[in-house]
Formats: structure tokens, C-alpha cells, sequence
């Protein structure tokens, strides 16, 4: 028996999206001709620095900035227009915009209210929600009196209330200490996993979009820059600026690639390398900088005219600043880089995946 492949619509669809503020000489282009398919079911994050237009593609995705060009798409159809409420989408911010007058179920049965729904259903609803969020117990509490982590709770269950084909998130986890965000980064995709809505996720954390993503967009002064897994984003980056945004990397360019590699431009990541003896040594140099991060040790050695660092795991012997040390590295640990984004990149952002748990 042959399965056929059911053609299914991209939860999202950006075809050459541009969003310029202002006019004239102080227009600024936030985002540069973005096309990028998202699949149903799908985690998908925008990463980027600061300004790098990921921001606003999640609220064009959401109505609340239109594009100045270019058309937006939600499961097929055209919404570029449509403002927020006319949208099967629902967003969580950073600072959870919870009511502080209102209790908790209240807050989270809010759309339920707005839609007409009766008092008992939106009671009911709001407790199972609560529920599913972990939060038994605390819908006569007020937004002041629970923590951090409990509010972002309470603003995703608010959110999720009235099962949107989309969520998208706005850094909702930038507000919490480590292990909180940690402990939430997993919750919230055991949720995501459980529910198999479409998720949007914005971030300018490379840990945080790794750990949680199916794949991840990754924006650079208005444009995608690459689009992949998060081990493809590692471990092969298209650009120079994938590779030194996306985790610890030596980038070489120009003469010390071509001494040390044979390329042109090149990536080499820190754990990639090793300490030895002279003996095949890919280059020897002297240790500049020791740092201790518990899980490796990071020393920065002056080699060849370059600096480069090397992360030693656990247990392994670490030399003092000043000594002499020899660098090991496989040839498949040396990633080649481009200057621009790859076409293949631009190729992957444009053709979603076949919904996430659907039979080839």
C-alpha cells in the first residue's frame, strides 16, 4: 500500500515581506524582503540580536504592524491586511499584560468573556486551563500576588483559552532568573508538544531558541540570514554572522584560514579542538586567558598570529596562563563559510516541512 503526501497549507507564509518606518531619509528598514514558510505543528523561533527586524515579523505575523510590501498568509489564507482580532492567532508578551484588578480565572477566561461564552463554561474552561498550566488552585489569586514564573503561566493559559491555530510568544521568558527559564523553556515545549498548536517564538538567547526549536530563522539587519534545525544552525551556519551569533566560534578569515585550514573562511567551534603533544599538531601558541564555566574550561590561546579558544571538558589537564600548548583538530570539525546568505538557506526558509507527525 503507497501513502500519499496530503498537500497542507503552511501555518504561516511570508512572501517578500518588507516593513520600512518613516520616510525619506529617516526611513529605517526593519525587515528586507523575508520569505519563510512556518509548518503546522511546528516550533518555530525567530533569533536574533537586538533590532535585527525579528520583533516585527512576529507582530506583522500578528496584525499589529503591516507590512509596507509583500503578503502574509495564515493556514493559506491571505490576512496581510486583517487586524489582530481577525486572525486565529493569540500573542504572549514579555511583561504578560495580566489584568492586576481581575483574578486569575478571570484573566484567563477573559477571550471566553469577550466571545459571549456563559459564566459557568468560562469557569470550567479556566479551571482545566489552569490545570494544564500546572497552576490547581490559584484562580481566586490575583496577578500580584503569584510569582514570575506562575504569571507567565497564567498568561499562556489566557492565551491558549481559545485554542488559536497560532501562538506566538514575544520573549515571555526574557523576565525570569536562570532556573526558572530554564525549568519553563522545557514546560512550555512539553506543552506545545501535548496541544500540537503551531508556536512562534521570538528570542535573542542562542541557548533558548536551541533547546526548545524544530527549526530556527536567523535575522540580521532585516533579513534571514539562514533558516534550519538548531543542529544544522551549529553545527554547518551559512554566514559569518550565523557562526559568531550561534554559539562560541573561532572564525578565520583570509590568511590565518588559509594557514591553519586551507580556506578561505572558515569555523572552527571550541570543543572541537584539542590539547596534545606536538606531534600532528594542527598549530602550537601560547595560553592567553583561562575562564572556568563548570561544565568546560575555555583557554584562549595566541597560535599562528590568531587568537583561538578551546573548551576542555571535565577532568581534563588545564595549562597555566603563559604555557605552550599544541591545538588538535579533526578536518570534519572545519566548517567553510559564505559572506551572504546561502541560497540553500533561502531555499529551506521558503519550503516548510511537512507537518510535524504527518505520514510520508
Amino acid at each position: 500500500m503507497v501513502t500519499r503526501k496530503v498537500s497542507v497549507p503552511a501555518a504561516v507564509q511570508l512572501e517578500g515581506v518588507h516593513c520600512v518606518f518613516g520616510t525619506g531619509e529617516r526611513a529605517v528598514r526593519a525587515v528586507d524582503g523575508v520569505d519563510l514558510a512556518i509548518a503546522p505543528g511546528e516550533f518555530f523561533t525567530l533569533l536574533g540580536p537586538s533590532g535585527s527586524g525579528k520583533t516585527t515579523v512576529l507582530r506583522m505575523i500578528g496584525g499589529f504592524t503591516l507590512p509596507s510590501a509583500g503578503r502574509l498568509l495564515i493556514g493559506g489564507e491571505d490576512v496581510t491586511l486583517r487586524p489582530p482580532y481577525a486572525r486565529p492567532v493569540n500573542t504572549v508578551f514579555q511583561d504578560y499584560a495580566l489584568f492586576p484588578h481581575m483574578s486569575i480565572a478571570d484573566n484567563v477566561a477573559y477571550g471566553l468573556m469577550v466571545r459571549g461564552v456563559g459564566k459557568a463554561a468560562r469557569r470550567r474552561q479556566a479551571n482545566d486551563m489552569l490545570a494544564l498550566v500546572q497552576l490547581d488552585g490559584v484562580g481566586e489569586r490575583r496577578p500580584a500576588q503569584l510569582s514570575g514564573g506562575q504569571r507567565q503561566r497564567v498568561a499562556l493559559a489566557r492565551a491558549l483559552i481559545n485554542r488559536p491555530q497560532l501562538l506566538l510568544l514575544d520573549e515571555p521568558l526574557g523576565a525570569l532568573d536562570l532556573k526558572l527559564r530554564e525549568q519553563m523553556q522545557s514546560e512550555l515545549k512539553a506543552l506545545q508538544r501535548q496541544l500540537g498548536i503551531t508556536f512562534v517564538f521570538v528570542t535573542h538567547d542562542q541557548h533558548e531558541a536551541l533547546s526548545m526549536s524544530d527549526r530556527i530563522g536567523v535575522f540580521h539587519r532585516g533579513r534571514l540570514e539562514q533558516v534550519g534545525t538548531p543542529q544544522v544552525i551549529y553545527d554547518r551556519p551559512a554566514t559569518r554572522f550565523v557562526a559568531r551569533f550561534v554559539g562560541a566560534a573561532n572564525v578565520l578569515d583570509d590568511d590565518a584560514a588559509r594557514r591553519l585550514t586551507g580556506h578561505v573562511s572558515v569555523m572552527l567551534r571550541p570543543e572541537r579542538i584539542r590539547l596534545g603533544g606536538a606531534a600532528g599538531a594542527r598549530a602550537g601558541g601560547t595560553v592567553s586567558e583561562v575562564q572556568y564555566f563548570g561544565a568546560f574550561t575555555r583557554v584562549r590561546v595566541n597560535a599562528a598570529g590568531v587568537g583561538l579558544q578551546a573548551d576542555l571538558p571535565p577532568g581534563a589537564a588545564v595549562p597555566e596562563v603563559g604555557a605552550t600548548v599544541h591545538l588538535h583538530w579533526d578536518a570534519s570539525a572545519v566548517h567553510a563559510l559564505s559572506d551572504e546568505p546561502a541560497a540553500a538557506a533561502t531555499a529551506a526558509a521558503v519550503a516548510a516541512p511537512a507537518p510535524l507527525g504527518a505520514a510520508a
